[in-house]
């Protein structure tokens, strides 16, 4: 194995591993925000009021892309195990 192909296996994983938790943190992030702008403009200062609907709206967002990250998952593993001829030369 060369220094390149272990640095282009790496960039993969970081890709693949950025990729798939994508969707869950820009769900938290969005509903995150909206929570933040109504608590501000009703000045109700729960701190409780945020955890609950982000966590229903991360979930909601794992069921909804599970079969694409499933997908992903599954092409990067059968990429890996299709070069394992590649990395022992």
């Amino acid at each position: 194995m060369t220094p390149d192909v272990v640095t282009g296996l790496m960039a993969e994983t970081i890709k693949v591993t950025l990729l798939v938790a994508a969707p869950m943190l820009i769900v938290g992030l969005l509903v995150g925000v909206l929570i933040s702008l109504f608590q501000a403009v009703t000045q109700i200062q729960e701190m409780t009021l945020v955890f609950v609907p982000k966590i229903v709206a991360v979930m909601i967002a794992l069921v909804v892309s599970l079969p694409w990250i499933i997908g992903l998952m599954i092409n990067f593993t059968q990429n890996i195990f299709a070069s394992i001829p590649l990395y022992v030369k």
